[in-house]
C-alpha cells in the first residue's frame, strides 16, 4: 500500500522512522517547513527511551561517558551487578569490538574531537529548546533553574576542583558552591555534604513524556500522520525510498532514521553501512510521594546518579548497563537507586508506590550522534545521542530542517557544523 498524506493524491515527502523525542521533534520541524510527513513506530509516541529519561537538560555534560580509567574498572563492571557502570559478562563477546573502538577514541586527538562535537550541540541546545517550546506555547514544561553536582567526602574536593577547571576550559558556565550555599538552596539535603558545582545554564523538564505528547499534538495539527507499524526492511529507489512493514509496503521521497538504539539494521539496509551502534541501558525509579525535596536536578559525585524533581514526583536515574537489546531488564538496578539515595537527605526518601523502569540509550563508541544526509539526500539520519537525546533533540531537529531546506534560511540561529556527526566517519 502506498504511503500517502491526508490527501491521497499527494505523496509523502518524508517518512520519519521513530516516534521518540528526536523523531517527533524532527517531524514537527519538517512539517512546519512545508513538508508532508509521516512518523512510523511500532510503539505509541514517546514509549521508548524518551518516556523514562532523567529529565535533565544536560548541557554541562560535554565529556564522553568513559575515560581511560575504564580499563581499571573493567573487573568491577563484570563482577558487580549493581555498579554504576556494568557490563553483562554474557554480553561481553558482542560488546568487546565496540569497547575497543571506544578505547581508540579516548586517545588525545579523537577525544578532543568528541568533546568539541558534544560541546557544539550542547551549547546550542538550551536556545533550541526555548524556541521549540515557545513555538508550541508550552515553555512551562522546562524549568531553566540550573542543576547541582554535590560531593560528600572531603577527599573528593580535588576531583571537584579538577572537574571545575576542565569545565571552564570548555567554556561551560560553572560555580563552586560551599556547603552553606547548598544548604540554603536545598535545605532538605544532608548537612554532611561538603559543597558542589552549580551549572546555571542547565534545567529540567517537569515531565519528559508530556513533552513528547505536546510535540505530537503540535505535529498532528501541522499535518503529520502517525502510523503504528514496525519497519522491517527498506531500499533506496530512483524516486525515493521503499519501506517494508508487517502490514505492507510504504514509500516516501525521503526517509529519516531516528529510531534510537534500533537504528543500525535499517541504516545498513538503506545505506550499506554497518554502524557500531550499541545501547546504554538506563534505569529510573519514580517516587510519586516526593514533591518538595529538591528545587532542581541534583547529582551525586560519589554515588553517580541523578535526582530530578518532576510533576509526578522525584525521579532517581542513572547507571549504565551494557547488556544489549534482547536481555531482560535487571529491575533491581532501578531499586538500587533508592538505596543510593540514603544518606543524601536529612530524612530518607519515601519509596512507597515507586515504579521502576528501563530504557535503551543509543550509543556510538565516539559518544557523538550521527546527523547526516546520504544516498543523494534520500536518507536522513538522526540517532546515537547516547544519554543526551533529550538535551540535543531540539537542536538536532533544527539541523535536520536545515539539511532538508538548505536554500532560504529555515532558521536565523547559528547551528553546529555537521562534519563531526557524519555517517562516513565509521
Amino acid at each position: 500500500m502506498p504511503l500517502t498524506s491526508n490527501n491521497p493524491h499527494d505523496p509523502v515527502d518524508i517518512a520519519v522512522i521513530g516516534a521518540g523525542i528526536i523523531g517527533v521533534a524532527c517531524a514537527l520541524r519538517l512539517a512546519r517547513q512545508g513538508r508532508r510527513v509521516v512518523v512510523i513506530d511500532h510503539q505509541d509516541p514517546g514509549q521508548g527511551a524518551s518516556f523514562g529519561n532523567a529529565g535533565h537538560l544536560a548541557t554541562e555534560q560535554v565529556f564522553p561517558i568513559a575515560d581511560l580509567s575504564i580499563l581499571k574498572r573493567l573487573p568491577a563492571m563484570l563482577m558487580d551487578p549493581m555498579g554504576p557502570l556494568r557490563l553483562d559478562w554474557k554480553y561481553m563477546p558482542r560488546a568487546m569490538p565496540w569497547f575497543m573502538r571506544l578505547l581508540l577514541n579516548l586517545r588525545p586527538a579523537p577525544f578532543q574531537r568528541t568533546v568539541a562535537g558534544i560541546r557544539a550541540l550542547n551549547e546550542s541546545s538550551l536556545g533550541a529548546w526555548q524556541r521549540l517550546l515557545q513555538a508550541i506555547a508550552r515553555a512551562d514544561l522546562l524549568k531553566e533553574d540550573g542543576s547541582l553536582l554535590v560531593f560528600e567526602r572531603p577527599e573528593s574536593r580535588q576531583a571537584i576542583d579538577g572537574l571545575q577547571a576542565r569545565m571552564r576550559q570548555q567554556d561551560v558556565p560553572v560555580d563552586l558552591w560551599q556547603a552553606s550555599e547548598v544548604r540554603e538552596v536545598a535545605p532538605q539535603l544532608s548537612e554532611h555534604l561538603q559543597g558542589g558545582l552549580f551549572f546555571p545554564r542547565t534545567g529540567h523538564f517537569l515531565d519528559p513524556y508530556r513533552v513528547v505528547c505536546e510535540l505530537v499534538k503540535a505535529a498532528r495539527a501541522s499535518g503529520v500522520q502517525f502510523i503504528k507499524q514496525q519497519v522491517v526492511d527498506g531500499r533506496v529507489q530512483q524516486d525515493g525510498v521503499s519501506l517494508l512493514t508487517h502490514q505492507g509496503s510504504l514509500t516516501a521521497r525521503q526517509v529519516l532514521i531516528a529510531c534510537g538504539a534500533h537504528s543500525a539494521r535499517l541504516t545498513n539496509a538503506l545505506t550499506g553501512k554497518k554502524v557500531p551502534l550499541d545501547t546504554e541501558r538506563g534505569y529510573h525509579l519514580m517516587l510519586p510521594h516526593e514533591h518538595e525535596r529538591l528545587p532542581f536536578a541534583v547529582t551525586s559525585l560519589e554515588r553517580k546518579f541523578i535526582m530530578t524533581p518532576m510533576a509526578d514526583g522525584l525521579r532517581l536515574a542513572g547507571t549504565v548497563e551494557f547488556a544489549g537489546l534482547d536481555s531482560p531488564p535487571s529491575m533491581e538496578r532501578a531499586w538500587q537507586l533508592h538505596r543510593l539515595s540514603k544518606g543524601l537527605f536529612k530524612h530518607d526518601l519515601n519509596a512507597e508506590a515507586a515504579t521502576p523502569w528501563m530504557g535503551f540509550r543509543p550509543s556510538l563508541p565516539d559518544s557523538l550522534p550521527i546527523i547526516d544526509k546520504v544516498c543523494d539526500g534520500k536518507v536522513l539520519l538522526a540517532f546515537g545521542h547516547q544519554h543526551l537525546g533529550l538535551t540535543q533533540a531540539a537542536v538536532t531537529a533544527e539541523i535536520i530542517g536545515r539539511m532538508v531546506s538548505p536554500v532560504g534560511a529555515t532558521t536565523v540561529h547559528a547551528l553546529p557544523a555537521v562534519e563531526a556527526y557524519r555517517l562516513g566517519r565509521f
